[in-house]
């Protein structure tokens, strides 16, 4: 059974199409011929009321012998007696037997009709009885009108509806056919185009018809996919390179000393070339690390989010720093509640007050405060400043890229990777906030901004 049904698109649209037409075409047919049928016995039915109330009237005045041959709509006049005499009968009824009476349906029933067998076999008989009075007691007019045209006319409908219902089907289905055909051409297209896409040619394109439809905008919408799944393999394999050339660096360094560490014999240089050896594994754990928390974040891991004190944390975060360059200054509102997860939160204060440290001549001032507010829930903002060389307005996005460096000042000579401000921004968007490097006086100014946590 299962094979049976269409499997496509395309066939099951027009099956479906053909279906309801098939549906609608009988019963309009059925409609069609059920007046048609009642219309024409219905004036059938009239032609021989009329007659049959005409002669009534010649029998009341007892003038039946003035009656007149029925016309052409009328087949016949019977004029029979209470006492069952043919008193009257028009000349193709001559010899025939009285009509039996109707069954009566009131005592006052003066017109009854019914339908009796063809009188000259070919054709069916509408029949109107009629009760007149006349001047030798009641008697029952019956008139009889044939259905030769009403059977005409239903034989041409039947055979017209017998012969158009198919050909009006067979025009639909095959029209529904050819248009749904048409219509999901392009979308077989975009299919064909996407199975031939792999990984290597993300560059290629569907085709986008002109139609400016639905289909159309599928199209668009699947090459804006596409352009989003090649920028993201375009960065995929420019961090690839990058982080390949960060860890080369240590990794040829750290082989260096042990090879001349393992070359000295002087047991008294082997402390210092080890203590080289171990800054370099330092430094590779946290690149390491950093990449590890990229690779988190790309892959939006959920992160246990609760409402905390930001004031809090950022003091706790700047209390366990040791060895600091230079002071850190600190003026933090109270009561700043923000939904976040601690660890990545605080890993956000660690990255801003680290970048800061490490270009500051003299100090860095850490600020947090509130904007916003009243009927609306407002924002949670903490500026990390340094008075160091700061950074240019053209260079403030820049910044913020993974393994982003900026010439002279803000060199590789300061250490780093150039991932502390990318894992911040990316951290800081990942609980719905923003990161940005903003106009200062002098140095740099990093604003973070979150959304305070309505109270209860």
């Amino acid at each position: 059974m299962r094979r049976l049904r269409p499997t496509t698109v395309r066939a099951r649209a027009t099956v479906g199409a053909g279906l309801v037409v098939a549906a609608a075409l009988a019963l309009a047919s059925f409609a069609l011929l059920g007046l048609l049928e009642a219309n024409l016995l219905r004036n059938a039915e009239n032609d021989a009321r009329r007659q049959a109330e005409t002669v009534a009237q010649l029998a009341a005045t007892g003038r039946l012998g003035r009656a007149r041959p029925p016309g052409r709509a009328v087949e016949f006049v019977q004029v029979v007696s209470a006492d069952g005499r043919v008193l009257y009968s028009s000349p193709n009824l001559i010899g025939m037997p009285a009509f039996p009476p109707a069954p009566p349906e009131t005592p006052e029933t003066r017109l009854h009709t019914w339908r009796v067998r063809p009188v000259d076999g070919d054709h069916r008989q509408r029949v109107v009885q009629v009760v007149a009075q006349t001047p030798d007691g009641p008697a029952t007019v019956y008139a009889g009108a044939s259905l030769r045209d009403a059977d005409a006319a239903d034989d041409t409908t039947t055979a017209a509806l017998v012969i158009g219902m198919p050909l009006l089907l067979a025009t639909v289905v095959l029209v529904t056919w050819r248009v749904t055909g048409h219509a999901l051409r392009p979308v077989e297209a975009i299919r064909a185009e996407v199975a031939g896409i792999s990984d290597r040619d993300l560059h290629r394109r569907v085709p986008v018809p002109a139609t400016r439809d639905e289909v159309a905008r599928l199209a668009e919408t699947m090459n804006a996919t596409l352009d989003r799944l090649e920028a993201s393999g375009v960065r995929q394999r420019q961090f690839i390179a990058d982080a390949s050339h960060e860890l080369r660096s240590p990794i040829t360094v750290l082989r260096t000393q042990l090879e001349v560490a393992l070359a000295v014999r002087d047991p008294e240089l082997w402390p210092e070339l080890i203590g080289g050896a171990l800054e370099d594994i330092e430094r590779l754990q946290r690149l390491a690390g950093d990449l590890l928390l990229l690779a988190r974040i790309d892959a939006a891991q959920p992160v246990a989010a609760v409402p905390l004190d930001l004031g809090a944390l950022v003091r706790e975060v700047l209390e366990a720093r040791l060895g600091d360059r230079v002071a850190v200054r600190t003026d933090l509102a109270a009561d700043v509640v923000v939904t976040a997860g601690a660890l990545w939160l605080g890993r956000v204060v660690t990255n801003l007050v680290d970048n800061a440290q490490r270009y500051a001549r003299g100090g860095v001032d850490v600020t947090l405060r509130t904007a916003g507010g009243g009927a609306v829930p407002g924002t949670a903002v903490l500026e990390v400043v340094d008075d160091g060389p700061g950074i240019p307005a053209a260079d403030r996005e820049r910044v913020f890229e993974r393994f982003a460096r900026l010439d002279d000042s803000r060199s590789r000579d300061h250490g780093g990777a150039g991932l502390g401000l990318a894992i911040a921004r990316d951290l800081s968007t990942h609980h719905g906030g923003t990161l940005t490097a903003e106009d200062c006086a002098s140095g740099a100014r990093l604003v973070l901004r979150l959304p305070l946590t309505p109270r209860a």
